[in-house]
């Protein structure tokens, strides 16, 4: 499996730009992935320098209904006539931040009839698998960090139903991707256990939280717990720099961030 960033918050690549959001370009021996667009083009201009043919792609996935995500969609339509699209059910909710600012998808791309929108579980073939975790336990606790969603009018805090994670199997090994684990990757890991991935690939959303404070503990217990899986995890995007060193000196090679540009094989 070859895993290339197409865009993410960072890079070391001074001829590739960078943008808060994410995309990922996915090879397996059957498909040809892509992982979320970013919030604009940014992750097609990229694709095009890193010799990716987004008209190739077969399958493409929105992890959740945020821009920093999905803002690009539209410009994947444009590239890729083919290419079947899944996002879930929730994803086109209209998604703020805080209560004015509007974060979610363009609601209209949900009529174009290039969308597969998915459930709680999508199996889509013996290699793919989507699920939410929704209706399962959350053993750890989470937090909105002022992220809303509008229901019957009014704001509430999300509880991200929205989000959904991909999960691939080759080559008898696992690999869980997540776009933002918004419900936690805690939790995350605890729904996935029964799949043991070797490799977790994705945000953590820990940009909030501070290891200079009260936060420490917090992340304390999430190194502990990830340290607990066979699993090596590369992360970006919302895991926030600041987590991450913090992380990183107590997991060492088990952890590593992944920038605009760079490429895994699994």
């Amino acid at each position: 499996m070859n895993i290339k960033v197409l865009s993410e918050n960072t890079t070391l690549n001074s001829n590739l730009n960078a943008e808060h959001g994410l995309s990922l370009y996915i090879e397996t021996c059957k498909h040809k992935i892509l992982f979320d667009t970013g919030q604009s083009d940014l992750f097609a201009r990229n694709a095009q320098k890193l010799g990716v043919d987004l008209s190739q792609v077969d399958i493409a996935v929105i992890s959740h209904g945020h821009y920093d995500h999905g803002g690009g969609l539209k410009h994947l339509l444009a590239a890729n006539s083919k290419a079947a699209v899944y996002i879930n059910e929730h994803a086109f909710d209209p998604h703020y931040a805080g209560s004015e600012r509007y974060n979610g998808l363009d609601r209209g791309l949900r009529y174009t009839g290039r969308i597969t929108l998915t459930g709680d579980r999508e199996q889509i073939d013996d290699e793919l698998t989507l699920f939410t975790g929704n209706g399962l336990p959350r053993p750890f606790p989470m937090d909105s960090f002022g992220l809303n969603v509008k229901r019957d009018d009014k704001l509430v805090p999300d509880d991200f139903i929205h989000e959904q994670y991909l999960l691939i199997r080759e080559g008898g090994k696992t690999t869980l991707v997540s776009g933002c684990s918004h419900k936690g990757i805690l939790n995350i890991m605890h729904w996935a256990t029964q799949y043991r991935p070797c490799a977790v690939i994705g945000g953590f959303h820990l940009m909030k939280l501070d290891p200079e404070t009260a936060d420490s503990n917090l992340l304390d217990e999430i190194t502990k717990e990830l340290l607990q899986y066979d699993a090596t995890y590369y992360t970006c995007h919302c895991t926030g720099i600041n987590a991450y060193a913090y992380l990183k000196s107590q997991m060492g090679k088990k952890l590593n961030y992944l920038s605009t540009g760079q490429t895994i094989i699994l």
